[in-house]
């Protein structure tokens, strides 16, 4: 399945694993490398040196293409960036950010650079900063979302439309057949996320991962637009905010009631109440926690079946 995308990233697939917060150590990213896709290191919930250990642990655990994923409005960004060079990663993924910043310094030490956006706008820009590829995520995904709550179905052919560098598509996408659809619209690839937070090796909490397999559809919401869209699982703290939303809250009522650690407390240390729990509106279409390795094998067969059953309309 060789194009743009495989090429890029020297891959046997068009997948990338998406670098998640609490969820994307070095355990999910190499396995998805050995499975054939490029794993990405979630940075975002690293302090530096766990995420230099990190890379080191991956690079050990495979001789595959693997990258980092950095959301830049994090604190010690400088330290992170000069980790990655350090440990000669090859492959990063900026997002929460203006891609300007560091792209050129990064692309100047032989370093392949994907910006994830979520309009045509913030498209334009990546591209005219140098960047190598972009990742267009629609308004289905989990974790933290654009403004504007573009669908992939609309966003994806409006990116391709406008923009000459490869296209990864985000957003909603779990399955074959997702995968399929998303190329149609345009895209050379596909980065998945919420599918592989219920893998064997992800570092979510065992007790997460169940409760994303027992989702249905309509139990994520995209909500606290006013400090920084997030797709949210309903639960105690979900349903707390809606409370609070009653009363016009101002801000810093919101960012009172948030606090400090919630994605930690809920999809890493499993607190299903009062932890904060990011995941994809696809959650409904997860039903069973599996290797990475049979999770890629699943997607790339119904990508297959799909393509030749289009083949015979």
């Amino acid at each position: 399945m060789n194009n743009r995308i495989t090429e890029l990233f020297n891959i046997q697939f068009p997948i990338v694993q998406a670098g998640m917060i609490w969820t994307s150590g070095w355990r999910l990213a190499s396995a998805s490398s050995n499975a054939g896709i490029l794993g990405l290191i979630g940075a975002g919930s690293m302090y530096p040196e766990v995420l230099r250990e990190h890379i080191q642990k991956c690079k050990a655990a495979t001789d595959k293409p693997f990258g980092v994923n950095v959301p830049m409005l994090y604190p010690n960004i400088e330290e992170i960036m000069d980790i990655i060079v350090e440990e000669e990663v090859k492959i990063v993924f900026t997002s929460a950010g203006n891609p300007k910043i560091w792209t050129n310094w990064l692309k100047e030490r032989g370093i392949t650079v994907v910006h994830v956006v979520s309009s045509v706008k913030f498209a334009l820009k990546a591209e005219a900063a140098g960047v190598d590829a972009i990742v267009a995520e629609g308004f289905e995904a989990g974790g933290h979302n654009g403004r504007d709550e573009t669908t992939s179905l609309a966003l994806i052919p409006m990116v391709k439309e406008q923009i000459d560098i490869p296209l990864i598509a985000a957003g909603g996408i779990a399955t074959g057949k997702a995968m399929l659809a998303t190329m149609v619209l345009g895209a050379d690839g596909v980065q998945i996320g919420s599918r592989f937070v219920t893998s064997e090796e992800s570092s979510a909490h065992q007790a997460f991962k169940q409760y994303v397999v027992n989702a249905q559809e309509g139990d994520t919401q995209l909500t606290l637009k006013e400090l920084a869209p997030v797709r949210l699982m309903k639960n105690k703290f979900y349903e707390e905010i809606q409370e609070l939303y009653k009363t016009a809250p101002s801000t810093e009522q919101l960012k009172e009631l948030l606090g400090r650690a919630r994605a930690k407390r809920g999809m890493f240390e499993g607190d299903l109440d009062d932890g904060e729990l990011e995941i994809g509106q696809v959650a409904g279409l997860i039903h069973e926690i599996k290797p990475v390795a049979d999770i890629v094998n699943e997607i790339v067969g119904e990508f297959s079946d799909a393509k030749q059953h289009i083949g015979r309309l």
